[in-house]
């Protein structure tokens, strides 16, 4: 193979990560729990955004239930953030699950 193919296909898959995290960044998905009682949206990219709570379930006499349901929403937005990063970087890599390149999902 060529040496400045390899570098412009490269440069190319380079140019094409970049512009999937940007979409991703620019994507907002919402998780939830407690009948969507407590809703979390984060970005594709897992940032926390939003944190919404009716306030039928604020009450002082159950504030475990309601911390529960917070990590609960957050949780079900990370794992919906995560599974749209891997459906868009299948289209990058075909597939393939490349490590290090198909979850750049924030830790």
């Amino acid at each position: 193979m060529d040496m400045n193919m390899i570098m412009q296909q490269a440069k190319a898959m380079q140019e094409k990560m970049a512009k999937i995290q940007q979409d991703l960044a620019n994507k907002s998905i919402t998780g939830s729990a407690g009948g969507g009682m407590v809703q979390v949206t984060v970005t594709g990219q897992g940032d926390v955004i939003s944190v919404a709570i009716e306030k039928t379930v604020i009450d002082p006499q159950e504030v475990e239930m309601l911390q529960d349901l917070v990590v609960a929403a957050t949780n079900d937005a990370l794992r919906k953030a995560k599974e749209l990063s891997k459906q868009e970087l299948a289209q990058l890599t075909g597939g393939l699950n490349l490590p290090g390149l198909t979850n750049f999902m924030q830790s």
